[in-house]
């Protein structure tokens, strides 16, 4: 009798599925092309008219293309050849943002290709839990349907965290989402949260000239990088203009129709055009109702899974932001992949998320892999370290980007590269080449592999010869 009821209350689906997927950003992209790898038959809900995510619409795509911009400009009006032909770029944010609009046409278009491409069926609304087997999806309309699948993997992403002491709908105050939108290049700026966002953004309106204050809540920036490369960082942002403000705390926020003013709990007032809040991000999981399947996200609205990136119900796996950190693009997707093969088979051993290297877009970029001297130091690991500084590699001078170093860590005995840390030009693709050196078994993995092999001359890439003979020497 119990069981025929519960037959009959059970929703009737539109459409049934073997998997479905909460989201189309990285994560939820990795996870469902995985989906269809394994046989499944695969459909994406996105909340948002088009595909992407807040990585292609909000977030990673249009700042690192606004970025490149900005970065091109600079290349041209510091020019000393171009100075003396009287050339000079004076573009505004507004035209500046505007160059990231058909990166992300492009990247919308191949994305649905692949949708396409892989028989998964994208529905656009709001997805919600009526039990661990089905979910509604409410479009913008306001009409609904029901789909019914085995598994799940929820990849929401995440939102700027917004205080409610602080309005976010004056036009004068802004969250990395907004931020964007900015109508015009302010003459002055105070960016709140020194994480990677607020650095990030720190760096970008700093090379526009823009009067920035950087205020940091803790005593270091990026304090889970090496610390010379977080005192490289500190160092860069000072010498162009940045004022760092560490281990404050805001008490307000006045705004005016033509500035805003930050009042810290030190009693420092800071005044600016504009403000940016960059301080922590929230999984957006409200819409969800998670409740119905047994699911508490914590309080910044983040979901705790196992290390197959099952839920407290392993049918309904979660990935990306909305797991916190590492909160990377390329570890979303990989997450997203790890979670779709587990749940196709049961194991996914050929996929790892261990060594996952950090990419931060300040200028000049910084990028790391491996332990830090910090952390070898407190493991008592006996290693040593080596150096190549960008100002005497040709390329770098050739390029006119000679700030920056990369750093190696390896083990004094076995000469095993423990933790590589790059400050400079490109250091988010150099990375990968000591990425590939660490990911080898037993002695592959050793400073032997930089020293001696031929890099092409001038490259950046040499900056892995330069350190191993560097490091090399310190033994002696």
């Amino acid at each position: 009798m119990s069981v025929e009821n519960t037959a009959e209350s059970a929703p009737r689906p539109d459409a049934q599925f073997d998997v479905i997927v909460i989201g189309t950003g990285p994560g939820g992209e990795g996870a469902a092309m995985e989906a269809t790898k394994q046989g499944k038959s695969v459909a994406v809900v996105e909340k948002q008219a088009r595909i992407g995510g807040n990585c292609t619409h909000l977030g990673t795509i249009p700042s690192k293309s606004l970025r490149a911009a900005i970065y091109r400009m600079m290349e041209v009006n510091s020019n000393s050849n171009f100075r003396q032909l009287g050339i000079h770029i004076d573009v505004s944010f507004r035209d500046l943002r505007r160059s990231a609009q058909s990166v992300i046409e492009q990247q919308v278009k191949m994305r649905r290709r692949f949708y396409e491409r892989n028989d998964v069926r994208v529905y656009h609304g709001v997805a919600s839990f009526m039990d661990d087997q089905h979910v509604q999806v409410e479009d913008a309309s306001g009409s609904s349907l029901t789909l019914a699948a085995g598994s799940f993997v929820v990849a929401p992403g995440s939102r700027p965290y917004r205080p409610s002491k602080i309005d976010f709908n004056h036009p004068r105050v802004f969250d990395s989402d907004t931020i964007l939108d900015l109508p015009e290049t302010p003459g002055s700026m105070t960016v709140y949260g020194a994480g990677v966002i607020g650095c990030e953004y720190a760096s970008m309106f700093r090379n526009l000239s823009v009067k920035l204050n950087l205020v940091n809540t803790r005593s270091n920036l990026l304090e889970f990088l090496d610390d010379e490369i977080c005192d490289a960082l500190s160092y860069h942002l000072r010498d162009t203009g940045v004022r760092i403000r560490h281990n404050e705390v805001f008490d307000r926020v006045e705004t005016f129709s033509d500035h805003v003013v930050v009042h810290l709990k030190s009693g420092k007032k800071l005044k600016s055009d504009i403000l940016l809040w960059a301080n922590g991000r929230s999984g957006n999981t409200e819409e969800l109702n998670l409740s119905n399947v047994g699911i508490s996200p914590n309080h910044r609205g983040q979901i705790e899974v196992n290390e197959n990136f099952q839920s407290v119900k392993p049918h309904i796996y979660a990935v990306g932001d909305v797991i916190g950190p590492p909160a990377l693009a390329s570890a979303a997707y990989v997450q997203g992949r790890i979670a779709a093969r587990h749940l196709g088979n049961g194991h996914c051993e050929e996929l790892r998320m261990e060594d996952v290297p950090t990419g931060i877009y300040t200028s000049p970029e910084i990028s790391s892999l491996g332990k830090t001297e910090r952390q070898l130091t407190e493991e008592c690991v006996p290693y040593e370290v080596g150096h190549s500084m960008f100002k005497s590699l040709a390329r770098a001078q050739i390029m006119g980007q000679p700030v920056g170093m990369l750093k190696l860590l390896f083990h004094r005995e076995t000469l095993e590269i423990l933790g590589i840390h790059c400050f400079g030009v490109n250091a988010s693709e150099i990375i990968h080449i000591g990425q590939a050196i660490m990911a080898q078994p037993g002695e592959g993995n050793t400073l032997h592999y930089f020293m001696n092999r031929t890099f092409n001359y001038p490259t950046m890439a040499e900056a892995y010869r330069v350190a191993a003979l560097n490091g090399y020497n310190r033994l002696f």
